[in-house]
């Protein structure tokens, strides 16, 4: 059985040093390919840093919304020169994020969304998305500008069915992270049972959002597996079942040739 830990955290500090047994607990847990997500220069620049270390590794790079504000023509030429390195494989994660009030305004996010979105357009790459109580505003940026040319993913989804279906609509990418194994996450539960194999994907964000059964401790790629185990039993489908759709979705939209 094969795992694709879509979006992750390598290079982040809580990792730094382990990187070696991380990834080998990945790989005893059947996660065979991890991609680390950037949101600056430092984060960005690790991704890309261990993707060019590990066979298996790979690189999203992007200014995430906290960093909306740190977005201008230098940014936008770092991702343009970054992007042709075969191991960089989308624009990510951006978006919006109205959670936190010391974040960079509402219109400062909205500018470098659209932006990054129609980099990622041009330029012909996926995007992973984050969106926190942002819905509304996101969908209507997704619906005001052109993204026939990238695949969207929705990055640990947590909205209900109406919002996936809304998603679904747009022709989105669905990511899972290990809230669809908390037993109150009941939309989550419902969205994921809905969601169609083939739009599917997985992920930890770790070291975040720790799963089931090791929620209260540090998240890691190895636990994509229980974030599977988690879907396959909301689905009352075969882990293998999903592993298998979900590696091939992963590798389809970042262009991984197997």
């Amino acid at each position: 059985m094969k795992i694709f830990d879509s979006h992750t955290h390598l290079n982040d500090k809580p990792f730094q040093n382990d990187i070696n047994q991380y990834n080998m607990n990945a790989r005893e847990l059947d996660v065979i390919k991890i991609a680390n997500v950037g949101s600056d220069y430092e984060l960005n620049n690790g991704a890309i840093e261990l993707a060019n270390k590990f066979d298996n590794m790979y690189a999203i790079i992007g200014w995430h919304p906290e960093f909306a504000d740190q977005y201008d023509d230098k940014a936008k030429q770092y991702l343009k020169d970054n992007l042709k390195n075969e191991k960089v494989v989308a624009i990510g994660e951006i978006g919006l994020d109205y959670h936190w009030e010391d974040a960079p305004s509402k219109e400062i996010q909205k500018q470098a969304f659209i932006e990054q979105l129609k980099l990622a357009n041009e330029l012909g790459v996926p995007v992973s998305i984050h969106c926190r109580d942002a819905y509304d505003d996101a969908y209507q940026i997704f619906t005001s500008i052109d993204l026939s040319n990238t695949k969207v993913i929705m990055h640990s989804f947590n909205g209900n069915v109406d919002w996936l279906n809304k998603f679904l609509d747009l022709d989105f990418y669905i990511s899972y992270s290990g809230v669809v194994s908390f037993k109150n996450a009941k939309e989550v539960h419902e969205s994921a049972a809905n969601t169609p194999l083939t739009k599917l994907l997985l992920e930890t964000d770790a070291p975040y959002l720790t799963p089931e059964p090791y929620r209260g401790s540090q998240n890691q790629p190895a636990y994509t597996r229980y974030v599977l185990e988690a879907i396959s039993k909301l689905r009352n489908e075969s882990i293998e079942e999903i592993a298998l759709q979900t590696y091939k979705n992963t590798c389809e939209i970042f262009k991984i040739n197997e």
